[in-house]
Formats: C-alpha cells, structure tokens, sequence
C-alpha cells in the first residue's frame, strides 16, 4: 500500500541534506512537496492545506546543529501526519450496541466502491465480536440487489431483511428496524442503493430514509483508487444526506493515498474501516499509527 507516496516523499526529502532549512528553501521545498501531493491524486485545496499547516508545524522545529535536515524534515512530516489522522480514529463498530434499541447503522455510497461487500464484512465482524446483526435490503431496484445481499448474509451466518422489489426503500429500511426491535437483534445495518452523489432525486430518497430510520451512525464507503474525486463525494453525500464517517475499499490496491488525504485536509470525519482485500475478514479497524507507518515506513 501507498508505494508511491513512500517513494516519492523520499526522493523530495533527500534532496535536503544536511542544509540548514531557510525560508527560502522551504518555500523552493513547498512547490515540490505540492506537485508531489498532485501527482499522488491529492486535490489542490487538500494539498495547499497540508502545506500551510505542516510548515507552520515546521517552522518550530528544534534542530540540533549538523543534523540531516532530511531526516528532520521527514520526521517532522511523520509525526505531524499522527497527529492529524489520530483525531480521526473512531472506534470498532463492530462491538458497539445500541440503548433500548439496536444500534442503526446507514450505509450510503456511490456504484463501484464494494459497498455491499463492504456491508457483508462488517456484519461478519459484528458477529465475530458475538453480536447479532440484521442486515437490511433497503436497495429495491437494482437487479440482483436482494439475492446478493442474502447470499452474503448465508456465506457470514447473518440474517438479512428484505422485501420486494420496487417497494418504497425508506418504507422497507423502517419496516427492517421494527423488526430488529422486537426480536432483539443488536445491530442493524441498512444497505441502500448506489447511487452517484450528483443525482438529486435518488439523494433525496436517501435522506427519507435517514428521517424515518433516525441512524445511530450514517456511514459513507469510498473507494481509495478514486483519488481526489472522493472529497467531490464526500462534500455531496454530506450536503444530502449528512455523514459521520467513512470506510476506504480497495486500500490494499491504493499506491498512492490520494482520497484518503484528501478527505482528512478538506472534509475530515472519522474513519472506522480500511478494506484491504476481499475475504470477509479484510476489514481492519482504521489505526492511525498503523496508516501512517504504511504511508512512510
């Protein structure tokens, strides 16, 4: 993972050596470390964020004399990227129960970022903990939508809710959590149609679903091989809908970090999941110190 920003990154820092860091050469380093954040799928505002805030951050460096300013600049940058991703650590959902009711989880996204997979994972998790989950079908359009979720939910050992098609989805998401409630189930995850963030009509069905369901947690799946056309995504479904957190598909194929950068400088919200492969157990609990030690180790 994040091959690309390891390499790169050190091919800028190097460039440092032992000189002493003047307002001049950080500035000459500012251009580099921009087209570098760019080239890494990075979007411009996110990328001018970083800078500004990191040099600031840089500016109060303690420097010993003769110190490779390479690896101070490089250190710097590791130990600022902690702090920033540590204040986005969410916690495991996977253990977390609801008060009276069962914990009512929202899962919204885009076609193409393994949503529905993604769905399956945590349900497997959920149960792993020794939780019990209802999965719910709120997708009534899509062909194949309801055979794929139950097929997930037979493979994981998880219940699933569902109607039939054509059924008004907010009805049905309604419906799933009675259903939940009264057979004691702890946790309810709503699985809702893919939809592209653009489209007005279908985020105005999501948000009817939000009001009738009144979710514990609304949860965004990004895919991390979208780059900076996540934070596009994450600003609309936010707008519509309204989110909480997020969950990266595909980490384990990103070389580059893009999104997953992008999302923490312009629209942060905490990360519960990094999908890192397509077995039900790759779903790992976002970690900030693990993430960062990917993205400079």
């Amino acid at each position: 993972m994040f091959r690309n920003f390891r390499e790169g990154l050190r091919r800028i820092v190097d460039k440092v050596g032992y000189t002493e860091i003047t307002l001049d050469r950080l500035e000459r380093l500012r251009d580099d470390i921009l087209m570098f954040l760019l080239e890494n799928d990075v979007a411009y505002d996110a990328a001018e964020k970083f800078i500004e805030s990191f040099f600031e951050y840089l500016r109060g460096a303690r420097v010993k004399r003769f110190s490779n300013m390479s690896e101070v600049v490089f250190s710097y940058m590791k130990t600022y990227m902690l702090e920033t991703f540590s204040r986005l650590e969410y916690g495991d959902l996977s253990t977390m129960r609801g008060g009276e009711e069962p914990l009512k989880i929202l899962v919204v996204g885009v076609n193409g970022t393994g949503k529905t997979t993604t769905i399956a994972k945590m349900a497997y998790r959920c149960r792993q903990a020794g939780l019990k989950p209802l999965l719910v079908c709120a997708d009534t359009f899509r062909a194949g939508a309801i055979e794929q979720l139950r097929l997930h939910g037979t493979r994981v050992g998880v219940d699933v809710y569902a109607s039939e098609y054509g059924h008004d989805p907010a009805a049905v998401a309604y419906d799933a959590v009675q259903h939940a409630v009264a057979r004691g189930y702890d946790q309810v995850i709503i699985d809702t149609a893919g939809r592209q963030h653009s489209n007005v009509n279908l985020m105005a069905e999501l948000a009817k679903i939000r009001r009738v369901t009144e979710p514990d947690v609304t949860l965004l799946v990004l895919d991390a091989l979208t780059g900076s056309d996540a934070i596009r995504q994450a600003e609309e479904f936010d707008r519509g809908v309204g989110v909480d957190t997020y969950i990266f598909t595909k980490v384990d194929a990103d070389v580059k970090g893009g999104a997953i950068l992008t999302t923490a400088f312009v629209n942060p919200k905490p990360i519960v999941y990094l999908g890192v492969g397509q077995g039900y157990g790759d779903l790992i609990l976002f970690k900030a110190n693990l993430f960062v030690d990917q993205l400079f180790s």
